[in-house]
């Protein structure tokens, strides 16, 4: 389940705002100048005094105007950097904003001046700026208190400590009950909320997995809506968590993703002008392979040549408990894991799914303390569970259906930490077989319930990643996906027979020839790479071989660098072809950085 968009300009958005998040949540630097400090506590205090002490609400003056005048009497040795932060914090509130890149870029360069032209910033950041997401924000009348929220938020926010900051960053939630428990006290903001929708803007793009990228009214109407009603607790009092339980359970019902904006779901909450809201959510067939015995539809889904493979896994699971799935990328490890979690679930909602990588603590996939905002307005810590906790104790209240938790880059964390003393549990399963957890309280003892599975994915082409250990490896059944061998091999070639255009299946016979030259189970090309949803013609594979797959080989062969000829796009096709192809492969220099495909990572 994920709020996040996946077209190419939303994703370009939210790489900008991790930026942001690197440069001005987490330090004092800057998102047009990297080497230097903008986004700190002294700045952000000059605009308090210049812009949010001494508001100009006149009428008939724009906006960029009179943040003109505000700015002129800045001290004169840091004028210019007062500027730039301004430019910036311009920059973070249009970010998401569907408006014309032009009429972003001018705002920003009104205020920075010639001194910094925007596109000398990094590229990055100006791809980001390039786009926008629907739903975010009233008109100008309201960019004054929505720009002011986002200052005075971030003045209070350094006055954090980093352990605090850091604790806040890593949760969604505990973050919004900070952002929106802030008390305001300029001038311009003083007993006022017309800024929330900058909070609300801000909850998306930090957190895209969690939050809608919709401001509270639709989010309001999404809950009031009578085809929705059921789908939520009604006693739950926060509107996010309302819309997020929604979420599930439409993503259930469909069998996928979707937007609320989408033309099948919103006239169930927001009708066009003169229609009545549709009362009685239905979606027809989607979603029926969800609750389906067989295993046939979906392997036809995943483009397997039978259900042979998944019948396989299925037995693993069910005599082990828990496997692991390995290969290199793009062979769809995380997809199938996803797909079949859901189809053995019956529900997406039975389903989690949580990403390891080295900083990921025992605290954090099992349970440990976080900061929490006290009434007070301090900052203390709770003790909170981690998704492994909370999808152990939705299995142990509810025996009659199965859970699934996905561990994405199981062997990024550094695992004998992160699963202390659950490496028993993971063996020994059952109300029999019962433990203290490191904070749990005297007496209060843990089982996996037998009703748990767990589904591992394993990169093996990553040398910087360390081998799993023995101690775990015992615990966990292995399944290899491998490029060159059934039935991960036939996966690209059934595919670009059913999805691309005319006789495109010398790109599997290219695939394969690479694979072969390759002799590295470890690091061989998987079919993710090319099976794009938007389809595929010789100019993209031109490009994702240009771009993704030929640096992927030449990271693998950094020390047999004669051999790389080989693996040009052309050579392979000539080779394939018996030689007697005319070399004629088109090319470009259009970068194309998605290497993942249908949702490998």
């Amino acid at each position: 389940m994920s709020a996040k968009r996946t077209d190419e300009g939303s994703k370009q958005i939210y790489a900008a705002a991790e930026r942001w998040v690197d440069c001005a949540l987490r330090t004092d630097g800057s998102l047009f100048t990297p080497d230097k400090a903008i986004w700190t506590a002294e700045l952000l205090g000059v605009l308090h005094e210049r812009f949010l002490d001494q508001p100009d609400e006149s009428k008939g003056i724009k906006f960029l105007d009179k943040l003109e005048s505000q700015l002129d009497d800045s001290p004169a040795d840091i004028r210019r950097d007062v500027r730039q932060l301004m430019g910036e914090v311009l920059y973070v509130h249009y970010l998401p904003r569907a408006l014309k890149v032009e009429t972003k870029k001018a705002a920003v360069e009104k205020v920075l001046g010639r001194a910094l032209p925007l596109d000398a910033t990094p590229q990055d950041v100006m791809d980001g700026f390039q786009w926008g997401l629907m739903g975010l924000g009233p008109g100008n009348n309201l960019t004054h208190y929505q720009v002011g929220t986002l200052i005075e938020s971030l003045e209070q926010w350094k006055k954090l400590a980093s352990q605090v900051q850091g604790g806040l960053l890593k949760d969604e939630w505990t973050f919004k009950d900070f952002l929106f428990g802030l008390s305001y006290d300029s001038s311009l903001l003083k007993g006022k909320k017309t800024g929330e929708g900058q909070l609300h803007m801000l909850l998306h793009v930090l957190f895209p997995d969690t939050f809608e990228h919709i401001l509270r009214n639709d989010k309001l109407g999404i809950c009031k809506a009578k085809a929705f009603a059921s789908f939520f607790d009604a006693q739950e009092p926060d509107v996010d968590r309302k819309v997020q339980q929604i979420r599930r359970t439409i993503e259930e019902k469909k069998g996928g993703d979707f937007d609320f904006y989408d033309e099948d779901i919103i006239p169930y909450w927001k009708p066009a002008k003169g229609e009545k809201p549709v009362e009685v959510f239905s979606v027809g067939d989607k979603g029926t392979q969800l609750s389906d015995d067989g295993l046939e539809a979906l392997a036809a889904e995943l483009y397997l040549p039978d259900d042979a493979f998944l019948k396989e896994i299925k037995s693993l699971l069910v005599e082990k408990g828990q496997v692991i799935f390995q290969g290199p990328p793009g062979t769809g490890k995380t997809y199938v894991a996803r797909a079949l979690a859901r189809h053995l679930a019956g529900s997406a909602e039975r389903v989690s799914l949580v990403q390891f990588h080295p900083s990921y603590a025992y605290e954090d996939f099992v349970q440990g303390f976080r900061p929490k905002q006290t009434d007070g307005g301090q900052v203390g810590f709770e003790l909170r569970k981690g998704p492994l906790l909370e999808i152990a104790e939705k299995a142990e209240r509810d025996k009659d259906n199965r859970y699934y938790l996905i561990i994405d880059e199981i062997n990024r964390g550094n695992l004998a930490t992160v699963f202390g003393e659950l490496y028993f549990l993971l063996e020994y399963r059952g109300d029999a077989e019962r433990i203290r957890l490191q904070y749990s309280d005297e007496g209060e003892k843990f089982a996996l319930p037998e009703n748990l599975f767990i589904i591992g994915t394993m990169n093996t082409a990553d040398r910087s990643i360390a081998m799993v250990d023995l101690a775990l490896r015992r615990r966990f059944y292995f399944v290899e996906f491998l490029p060159e061998e059934e039935p991960v091999k036939g996966v690209l070639l059934r595919w670009l027979e059913k999805n691309a255009p005319n006789d495109m299946r010398w790109v599997a016979a290219v695939v394969d020839k690479a694979n072969e030259l390759l002799k590295d189970s470890d690091a061989a090309i998987g079919p993710s790479y090319f099976m794009r949803p938007e389809g595929l013609t010789e100019d993209k594979v031109a490009r994702i071989w240009k771009h993704s797959v030929l640096p992927y080989i030449e990271e693998r062969l950094f020390n047999e660098r004669d051999r790389l000829a080989n693996f040009e796009l052309e050579n392979l096709r000539k080779a394939v072809s018996g030689g007697a192809g005319d070399g004629n492969v088109p090319g470009s220099d259009e970068g194309d950085g998605n290497a993942g495909g249908e949702g490998e990572a």
